[in-house]
């Protein structure tokens, strides 16, 4: 008996927000997972970073050696590290037909630089046109999670010795404005955005996205074979 086949799907994007520690990285690889398993080809991405260059930029953010220069220095260094990403990564990909997720997207810029670093509303959207032109995800889940759970978690994931990064460093005002930041964004964009409780076991932080995400974008249907 001949197997099924998957018609073919256009690309759709989606993205994870959310603070340190909540599990947006597993999040991913679990959705990742499921999309494949309907024979859909999976792009699986971070910001900041996801292409050669942008990594190498990643790398001089998150050891703060960017900061001394201020919040605008360092948005400008994640919008050039998501022109080279978008351009050489994300856009390829769906115009390939294949499903990105990224783990970070915009919604982190505006929260961590814009509210968090005071930048004018008008001066950070001009930055994101230029770095997105237009490309925004269809799908955002911003993950939910009280600070002091997620920096507990962020420090069992180090390795022994390993520093805390540029952001994980700071203070937990920061961080729980971070989080407010993120729900803000939620609020405003329902349509885009989805919160979820990061506090869930994994498995059924999952299968809540999962849901989700069936319910809001067009999964293939399986043609008779």
């Amino acid at each position: 008996m001949a197997k099924a086949k998957v018609q073919p799907a256009t690309g759709h994007f989606i993205t994870l927000e959310g603070g340190e520690g909540a599990g947006k990285s597993t999040l991913a690889k679990a959705l990742a997972a499921r999309l494949e398993a309907q024979g859909l080809t999976v792009e699986l991405t971070r910001e900041p970073g996801g292409s050669p260059k942008a990594e190498r930029i990643r790398e001089a953010l998150l050891a703060g050696r960017i900061k001394p220069y201020g919040a605008f220095a360092e948005a400008l260094m994640f919008q050039a590290a998501r022109i080279d990403h978008v351009d050489s990564r994300i856009r390829p990909a769906l115009k390939r037909g294949a499903w990105v997720i990224c783990d970070r997207f915009i919604d982190s810029t505006r929260v961590y630089q814009g509210t968090l670093g005071e930048i004018a509303g008008d001066k950070l959207s001009a930055l994101e046109t230029v770095a997105i032109a237009g490309l925004m995800p269809e799908l955002t889940f911003i993950l939910d999670l009280a600070p002091e759970t997620g920096l507990a978690r962020a420090a069992r994931r180090r390795q022994p010795g390993e520093a805390t990064d540029r952001f994980e460093s700071e203070t937990i005002s920061f961080h729980r404005r971070l989080r407010q930041g993120f729900l803000d964004i939620a609020s405003a964009e329902p349509q885009r955005c989805v919160v979820l409780d990061a506090s869930l076991p994994p498995e059924v932080l999952a299968d809540t996205a999962w849901e989700a995400l069936s319910s809001r974008l067009p999964l293939p249907q399986i043609a008779p074979a």
